[in-house]
């Protein structure tokens, strides 16, 4: 099994403890807490990390389509923010906070297609292609015929799309590209066992508070300062549905086998279906995108990716969770210094945000050594080569 299977798409692994100085200082001394003090799971508002927010409206043969983009910072170049498959733009929130506070930048966090809170009329068109151009009409909407200079960083799904769109040259002042846990290797193996993932989540939430519990303790998101705000943006409140009835939440039935160490699989699986069949009103909040039913795309968001990357003619910075993730063509493009690479170890997939610093600290190093932005409040360049 592949490491990128191991921690698919959204992370299935439990989460391991940061070390100290390991990134997300924010969070770190929360997640280290004692059994005895109880963790705040509350959600935590976009307006706490960005500026402002903006509903970017673009015009295309079906009509109107509607961005969401969440805005920090006023000078520097442009960081164009992709999230990954089922996140959103708020994925970026806390890493926003620290690359602002490293070198001068402007942040743009895009909630990609049928994610988020952007809307568009035929939200079943997914493919890499399209939301390609969806990058480019949007700077276009934003910045008209002269935009600033603009690094596209995307994670996962969201550096597949940042890859298509600096290859087919939708962004005519792009100046670096950046991608964040995503190999075409790796993630093609991974996609054969996608759809079991999803099957194992939950389908329903009582409440955001039991998103963000879930969402930490399964290990999706290893950070909780993280987890408070991004959660907002993975998961909606059911059509119809203004608040729980005070029933168990599917959550709750989760996590309590995760603690019973000592119940059988046996009893744990009907457990589970037995949550299972508990009905929506009981239930208001479930995930904004169906994932599952995105998957004819998932082929073509990564086949062909890593020639692809190495084919952009532009500064390339590539950060993992894991050397092993790498393959062959990266492999050997990385021997000739095709381009920059940073492995973050103590991570699981959503690397951006286990550790905002140390990504923040890599990227800001990156835009320095490059001379594409000025450091701010005595930043150093941490990593080697710069």
């Amino acid at each position: 099994m592949s490491a990128l299977e191991k921690s698919m798409h959204l992370g299935r692994l439990p989460p391991r403890p940061p070390l100290p100085g390991s990134g997300g200082s924010q969070s770190g001394a929360k997640m280290r807490m004692g059994p005895g003090r109880k963790r705040d799971f509350s959600p935590v508002p976009w307006s706490q990390y960005f500026e402002s927010m903006e509903d970017v409206e673009v015009e295309n043969e079906t009509g109107k389509d509607t961005f969401r983009v969440y805005k920090s910072g006023s000078e520097g170049p442009v960081l164009l923010l992709l999230h990954g498959g089922g996140h959103s733009a708020l994925s970026w929130a806390v890493f926003t906070a620290s690359i602002i506070s490293r070198v001068q930048c402007r942040i743009v966090a895009l909630d990609l297609r049928s994610h988020g809170e952007t809307k568009v009329k035929n939200s079943e068109d997914l493919s890499a292609e399209t939301m390609a151009k969806d990058v480019g009409n949007v700077v276009e909407a934003m910045y008209g015929d002269l935009p600033p200079p603009i690094m596209l960083i995307g994670h996962s799904m969201g550096g597949a799309i940042a890859v298509h769109t600096a290859s087919a040259n939708l962004v005519p002042s792009l100046l670096g590209l950046c991608m964040i846990d995503v190999v075409e290797g790796t993630a093609m193996d991974a996609l054969n066992s996608m759809q079991n993932f999803l099957r194992g989540r939950p389908k329903t939430f009582q409440s955001l508070e039991n998103a963000i519990e879930w969402s930490v303790k399964s290990g999706q998101i290893r950070n909780l300062e993280s987890a408070r705000v991004s959660m907002v943006g993975q998961v909606k409140q059911c059509e119809g549905i203004t608040s729980p009835e005070g029933s168990k939440s599917i959550v709750e039935g989760i996590i309590e086998e995760e603690e019973e160490e000592e119940e059988g699989s046996e009893s744990v699986n009907k457990r589970k279906k037995e949550d299972d069949m508990e009905t929506k009103k009981d239930h208001p909040y479930t995930w904004r995108i169906e994932l599952a039913k995105t998957e004819k795309y998932w082929d073509g968001w990564f086949r062909g990716l890593s020639n692809l990357f190495l084919s952009c003619p532009i500064p390339k910075l590539l950060l993992l969770a894991g050397v092993d993730r790498l393959d062959k063509d990266l492999t050997i493009g990385q021997m000739q210094g095709k381009f920059q690479m940073q492995v973050l170890p103590q991570c699981g997939h959503a690397v951006h945000e286990d550790a905002p610093d140390k990504v923040a600290e890599a990227v800001a190093t990156f835009l320095i050594r490059h001379r594409f932005a000025e450091p701010i409040g005595g930043f150093q360049c941490v990593f080697p080569g710069c």
